[in-house]
């Protein structure tokens, strides 16, 4: 029975860091609703979309008098902003951003507009997107399944680190073993799939999502090597397991790859 408890709390912990990882992440849609004369409109922005076409926003607006202009830039660069007018189709407004190269980033604002009033969707600040290529279902979906894997079998070898009878080596093992395929052979796949670089960390650059990985992987492989011989090593375990934890805890894709566009030309524009 305590096995089964100890099992179901590694769970809960592992689902929680990772919604939590993905909620508070800079790519996860920004959604809401507001009212313009007595209507009220549902929305949704992007901030991470496919290279392979242009980002059409849709809005359901029933309210013909309701209007709307999407202005946007590259970001980081002295662009001008750009305004399209959102045409009307059928019961939404749709206008289009123009697609980007892997890890390219745009700023846009979708305002909408009565006789009355005059609304950002996002506030002050403009939604940042973040352009990337497809990653096959058959790459990305094994990495978030191992990468999934290894954080529940890291927090069950912390929670088994913590019993002074017990001995965590199987666990780490596992654990090691996951994040090493998940974080060090998948991860980079996908990258490669997505943002056309296998590695963009330490050495070679700043990249947080494989720095932090590479961060837990050190810390599992020491935990790893203090255990040799079958010793529990239980502070490295628990260490580690913490450290994963911290990692999980950090929001996905944030300080991720970014193309520099002062090495390219102007931006290529919607027709209005």
């Amino acid at each position: 029975m305590k096995k089964i408890a100890f099992w179901i709390i590694a769970a809960l912990i592992t689902v929680s860091s990772a919604v939590h990882q993905r909620l508070t992440g800079p790519t996860y849609p920004i959604k809401g609703k507001t009212m313009i004369d007595d209507s009220e409109i549902a929305y949704k922005l992007e901030r991470s979309y496919d290279t392979i076409e242009d980002y059409e926003i849709a809005i359901k607006v029933d309210n013909e008098g309701i209007t709307g202009n999407l202005i946007y830039k590259r970001h980081k660069t002295d662009d001008p902003w750009t305004k399209i007018s959102f045409a009307r189709r059928e019961d939404s407004l749709v206008a289009s951003l123009p697609k980007q190269p892997p890890a390219g980033k745009l700023e846009y604002k979708v305002i909408l507009s009565s006789q009355e009033k005059e609304i950002s969707l996002s506030g002050e600040k403009p939604v940042i997107i973040r352009f990337k290529g497809p990653v096959p279902s058959a790459i990305l979906i094994p990495h978030a399944i191992i990468m999934f894997l290894a954080m529940l079998f890291s927090t069950r070898a912390g929670i088994e680190a913590l019993g002074s009878k017990s001995n965590p080596r199987n666990f780490a093992l596992l654990a090691a073993g996951l994040l090493i395929i998940g974080g060090l052979i998948f991860g980079p796949v996908v990258q490669k799939f997505a943002f056309g670089e296998l590695w963009t960390g330490f050495p070679i650059s700043s990249d947080l999502t494989d720095n932090k990985t590479l961060i837990a992987v050190i810390g599992w492989i020491a935990a790893v090597i203090a255990g040799r011989g079958g010793k529990p090593a239980r502070w490295w375990v628990l260490g580690a397991s913490i450290l994963l934890l911290v990692v999980y805890l950090i929001p996905h894709s944030l300080l991720g790859s970014e193309l520099d566009y002062s090495k390219m030309g102007p931006l290529p524009t919607l027709p209005k």
